[in-house]
């Protein structure tokens, strides 16, 4: 099946797939943009998904610079991550595609089964220094679609008076059963232990992966020894008190609100909350969210991929491939990163965020160690797993079923 009539038949049954997998952690083009302009000069459209940003960023700039090194005129358009799916889907359907499009890492395997997107092979865009586990993120089919822009993940945000109050070094906390422990001085203190985001919806199941992959579980078999005991370490925590009920309605930002108001020991949320904490008003630090056994659990991560879509005129690449590569340069790559609070998707831009900001060494930590939602080729078969999985951990938590049960229907309904 050629890939204009693979796209549209894909389309419509995709969109669906598409706004579940977007939901954590993105206009038309003009005349001159269109995929039937000429190849050299002329106008290239970028859309992504910062509308947060407007002309006068620093982000905006980079862009309008990438164009003229390119030696053409960028016209970008910013939309929300879920609206910037669908128009790119409907934008697919009609062969109006965008010349760039930067998109949520979940989304890249539903838009290149969707055949919206070139592979690397075919725009030439260099992926040789980006880490192979962020890389993984765009990859489907053995094929390559696009490069990361940066990466954020998960990590356990501790409040120093708390522990010390509660006589935990947080230097301690090395698996699950040192953070237990760790917990349990925390209440027997006095104080509250952790908050985090079980909230039925794909944030739910962002936050429960560490989880789940650090007790040893694959997405692929819910029903696992490993990924009971994953959901009972959650059940647990409320049972004892740990962790408040609050967490089964919690947002990651709800969550966070709740450690901002000092009352709790640890916090499991982003790189993105790093302005927040800073302004939190008490001593903080960071751990990497401990795997069952010991060592860094494999966080899922979040971040965009640099993609190039499917264009009628492929005289077009050429440019797209010089303004990708312009954006993704380690120069670039460090202003846009600080900017949007990312980790580097290379050794090398990670290694000047480390030297500039110490701090960020346990979040590179947790980003060499993170794992791409839709990795292990599950593409497009990740959004129906994870709805499955937040409903599991959901009905665990409340008390509906039990983990092995809840996770048995997962299993079961996450396979049809």
């Amino acid at each position: 099946m050629n890939t204009s009539v693979r796209r549209r038949l894909a389309v419509a049954s995709l969109a669906a797939v598409v706004v579940a997998a977007t939901a954590t952690a993105c206009g038309s083009s003009s005349s001159d943009g269109s995929s039937g302009s000429k190849a050299a000069g002329g106008t290239y459209t970028v859309w992504d998904p910062y509308p947060q940003f407007d002309g006068a960023s620093d982000w905006v700039k980079l862009l309008e610079s990438c164009g003229r090194q390119a030696g053409v005129k960028v016209k970008r358009t910013g939309f929300d991550t879920t609206d910037l799916t669908n128009k790119t889907l409907l934008a697919a359907q009609q062969g109006n595609s965008p010349d760039v499009l930067i998109v949520d890492n979940p989304v890249v395997s539903t838009l290149a089964e969707a055949g919206v997107l070139t592979t690397t092979d075919e725009n030439r865009i260099s992926t040789s220094q980006v880490e192979p586990n962020l890389l993984a993120a765009g990859q489907s089919g053995g094929k390559t679609y696009g490069t990361p822009i940066g990466a954020n993940t998960l990590a356990l945000y501790y409040n120093k008076d708390v522990l010390k109050a509660a006589g935990v070094d947080p230097g301690s906390v090395k698996d699950w059963a040192s953070l237990n422990a760790a917990l349990a001085k925390v209440k027997a203190a006095g104080k509250k232990g952790i908050t985090f985001s079980a909230i039925g919806t794909e944030e739910g199941s962002f936050q429960f992966l560490p989880w789940l992959w650090g007790s040893g579980a694959q997405l692929t078999d819910l029903s696992s020894d490993r990924a009971v005991a994953a959901v009972t370490l959650w059940k647990d925590w409320l049972a004892k008190g740990y962790a408040p009920h609050s967490v089964i309605n919690n947002t990651q930002t709800t969550s966070w609100q709740e450690f901002a108001t000092g009352q709790y020991a640890f916090a499991e949320n982003g790189t993105w909350q790093l302005a927040n904490a800073k302004k939190a008003g008490f001593g903080y630090g960071t751990v990497a969210i401990p795997a069952a056994t010991g060592g860094t659990a494999p966080a899922p991560t979040g971040g965009e991929f640099v993609t190039v879509p499917v264009q009628k005129n492929t005289g077009r690449y050429p440019v797209s491939d010089k303004i990708v590569s312009c954006l993704t340069d380690a120069k670039s790559l460090l202003t846009t990163d600080t900017t949007l609070s990312y980790v580097g998707p290379t050794e090398q831009v990670q290694a000047r965020q480390t030297a500039a900001s110490p701090e960020l060494e346990v979040w590179v930590q947790a980003v060499r160690a993170a794992k791409g939602r839709t990795s292990d080729d599950l593409g497009t078969k990740y959004p129906r797993i994870s709805e499955q999985l937040w409903g599991a951990v959901q009905a665990a938590l409340t008390g509906s079923k039990s983990p092995k049960d809840a996770m048995s229907a997962a299993q079961s309904a996450g396979s049809r």
